[in-house]
């Protein structure tokens, strides 16, 4: 691979990495409810799911993707529903309200009591959700999504060479479009998130996030559900 063909492909892998998706709002939900460097680990995940995504295209099977109208519906049916029961999920996720071990049972009868006061209470440090959660849902939201599949098909091609060795042009764009992925959902998406974390450190944060979130997972299950 010459290297102006591999700056063309440099720069068209920053362009679709910045493109908001299922996975930049993945990564976002990870690194507010889990903080920043935990976030890597949905982020790793998803690249996991575009190995396999590049695997399928380079051994052919995405032609039979692409093809199939019956395989391609099934796949985008279920990634779409998929999508929708990640933000049903974030929208009945309850806040954690404040308090510590000793004032716990106090701060749950005041907050019955009073109504409006548990909004502005300082939430504390819930369990994190596990690495492998967020990896096998990162993983999940990228896989389960065949217009990826028929994206690669139409992308790869486009950097490579037949006459050229097809084992290393596929490996140099695979590593390519993976590490810019990577910069791009932890230097950004996860970085921006995380400026934001502050909202939820309280449990009206919390429920703010949580419905933005949950309403941007359905809308963009819908869509790939709505939209051909």
């Amino acid at each position: 691979m010459t290297l102006s063909l591999w700056a063309t492909l440099l720069a068209a892998c920053f362009v679709i990495s910045f493109t908001p998706g299922a996975g930049a709002i993945n990564t976002m939900g990870n690194s507010l409810n889990s903080g920043f460097r935990r976030s890597i680990w949905g982020i790793l995940g998803q690249q996991a799911a575009l190995v396999v995504h590049i695997l399928i295209v380079a051994a052919g099977v995405g032609v039979l993707v692409a093809s199939s109208p019956i395989a391609f519906e099934a796949i985008r049916y279920a990634g779409a529903a998929y999508l929708v029961y990640l933000g049903i999920r974030q929208l009945l996720a309850k806040p954690q309200l404040a308090g510590d071990a000793e004032g716990d049972a106090e701060g749950d009868a005041e907050g019955d009591a009073e109504g409006d006061a548990d909004a502005s209470r300082p939430a504390p440090a819930a369990a994190p959700e596990s690495r492998w959660s967020m990896f096998r849902r990162g993983l999940w939201v990228n896989l389960l999504n065949p217009k990826a599949i028929v994206f690669f098909l139409a992308f790869l091609p486009q950097f490579i060479r037949p006459g050229q060795p097809l084992l290393l042009q596929y490996l140099i764009v695979g590593a390519t479009v993976i590490v810019v992925d990577v910069i791009v959902m932890w230097g950004f998406f996860a970085l921006a998130a995380h400026g934001m974390r502050r909202f939820t450190r309280s449990v009206r944060g919390q429920r703010i996030v949580n419905t933005v979130f949950g309403v941007l997972f359905i809308g963009v299950g819908l869509l790939l559900a709505l939209v051909h």
